[in-house]
């Protein structure tokens, strides 16, 4: 199993950004992790599965919805930091 913990930058609030990487989530199937809104703007992510799924919520991140603009993606070191929440095996959720 992979973990990856990422923020996606660019026009990402406000555009049903959360909504459009909880769905994906939910049609890949298999992904636990969560996806908030962070205090800068960007989007982070905390996702964990099987390599290629976790490949595929990554690519269509890259992208977003229709209303977004994805400037870039900064992979974050593997979380340490007991302040973000913990992944809940099975569940992909918007916090």
């Amino acid at each position: 199993m992979h973990e990856i913990y990422f923020k996606i930058k660019g026009r990402v609030q406000g555009v049903g950004f959360r909504r459009f990487v909880l769905n994906s989530a939910k049609k890949i199937g298999g992904l636990s992790g969560w996806v908030r809104n962070a205090e800068d703007g960007s989007v982070e992510v905390l996702v964990k599965g099987k390599e290629v799924d976790v490949e595929e919520i990554i690519a269509l991140c890259r992208k977003g919805p229709l209303w977004s603009r994805v400037d870039g993606i900064e992979f974050l070191p593997k979380v340490t930091n007991y302040f973000l929440p913990p992944i809940t095996d099975g569940i992909f959720e918007r916090i």
